[in-house]
């Protein structure tokens, strides 16, 4: 048994898993799991920097994770930073501060292995079940990038492509550093023009088609879960494994679209920090599901953390 924890750092949010790994019975005991928005990603479509407010509020989440990660006495960790600080110039600047923090250095790794990570995490407790037909689609909707990861019981195909929910939202729903709700027509399809262009990108080597099973991940697809549901608060055991048929994702999205700010902001089961960017990540969810004809969603809390604390246990 090893005591591990995994970071995972993404456009939008930063995260954490401590937990007990058992190679020998290839079961992961989780101990503390804890989200935070942190938006490093600001910007950066348009500017190519990481901004310094975004880096402050990245580091006081570190310096919050680094206290749980001794209070639990874990014994390997692993910093794995993804699509905004991949795209940065100012990059070290950030790495240079997550080593003073925690003492490891984080590693920026490829979108392909961002998604076998994900792959992973989300595919482990899945592969004995016997309503689920192979082979998986894993599709990890995050804040500047998506992962695209078709396999049996390991990795066949993999793809990570320039769409997420806050890189849509700020490419096409922001004006005047302003979110502009509800979202036009004409907006909408321009987000629609480049989700395709990405699909059609991710399937020049990843046979989306010829999946059975489509699982979703992160939070655009677990707050669309919620949604679906009605939960009075966000809730990961509700979440976890739960299934959204296509027409639910398509009536969610065109209502988190038409929506205003303060209409979504009183969604209960809404991380504050997803209120501007959500519908954009439905669309993209919306948009995956139309092109590969899925009729349902498997929705997974297990994710590229769970496939960190693996590579590590």
């Amino acid at each position: 048994m090893t005591r591990v924890a995994a970071v995972d750092c993404g456009t939008n949010s930063i995260r954490l898993l401590v937990a007990d790994a058992d190679p020998a019975t290839g079961e992961l005991t989780e101990l503390d799991r804890r989200m935070t928005i942190v938006r490093l990603g600001q910007g950066v479509d348009r500017t190519g920097r990481l901004a310094p407010e975004a880096l402050e509020r990245t580091f006081a989440a570190c310096r919050e994770y680094a206290a749980v990660i001794e209070e639990h006495g874990a014994e390997r960790i692993r910093f794995v930073a993804t699509s905004a600080s991949r795209d940065a110039e100012n990059r070290d600047e950030f790495v240079a501060g997550v080593l003073g923090i925690l003492g490891v250095e984080p590693e920026v790794i490829t979108g392909e292995q961002e998604a076998e990570f994900s792959f992973t995490g989300a595919t482990r407790e899945l592969a004995g079940r016997t309503d689920l037909a192979k082979p998986f689609l894993v599709v990890d909707i995050g804040g500047g990038s998506t992962e695209f990861v078709v396999g049996d019981d390991r990795v066949r195909a993999a793809r990570s492509v320039d769409v997420g929910c806050v890189r849509m939202t700020e490419r096409h729903l922001v004006e005047d550093g302003t979110v502009v709700d509800p979202a036009t027509a004409e907006r909408i399809a321009a987000i629609r023009a480049d989700v395709e262009a990405a699909l059609d990108l991710a399937e020049e080597s990843v046979p989306l088609r010829e999946a059975r099973t489509l699982v979703g991940l992160a939070g655009s697809v677990t707050s669309v879960s919620a949604i679906a549901q009605d939960l009075p608060e966000y809730d990961s055991a509700a979440i976890h494994h739960s299934r959204v048929p296509y027409e639910r994702v398509r009536e969610i999205t065109g209502r988190l679209l038409g929506a205003t700010h303060a209409e979504r902001a009183r969604i209960p089961s809404l991380h504050p920090g997803r209120v501007d960017v959500i519908g954009s990540g439905a669309l993209v969810l919306q948009a995956i599901m139309e092109r590969i004809g899925a009729e349902e969603v498997v929705v997974s809390e297990h994710d590229i953390l769970d496939g960190i604390a693996w590579s590590i246990a």
